[in-house]
């Protein structure tokens, strides 16, 4: 009996923990917006309120109604930028939280 007691509460302790985790490694779509205003806005129109793109970059909100749009494709590409973008040296929340973003503006 004290077995089974100490398994269910070690099961319960993985799962508190696995949701701890996730719940840290989740995208914050705020901290991509303020990332996005300020990497992103020399060539894109990345919000309601910005006058104009400087370029024919595509605006954000093109971007998330595309029909083929996936914020996991989009943390991949700005992991890995085209050569027209500059180097921004995102890192994997950061790439993350953009595309959370842009998932926004769908």
């Amino acid at each position: 009996m004290r077995e089974n007691l100490h398994r269910i509460g070690l099961c319960h302790l993985i799962i508190a923990a696995s949701f701890a985790a996730t719940s840290c490694l989740a995208a914050d779509a705020d901290q991509g917006e303020t990332l996005a205003r300020r990497w992103c806005t020399g060539c894109h129109l990345v919000a309601a309120d910005q006058k104009a793109a400087t370029t024919d970059a595509p605006p954000f909100a093109s971007i998330a109604q595309r029909p083929d749009f996936d914020p996991a494709k989009i943390e991949f590409f700005l992991r890995d930028p085209h050569p027209k973008m500059p180097n921004m040296t995102l890192g994997r929340s950061e790439a993350a939280d953009i595309a959370a973003y842009i998932a926004t503006l769908k």
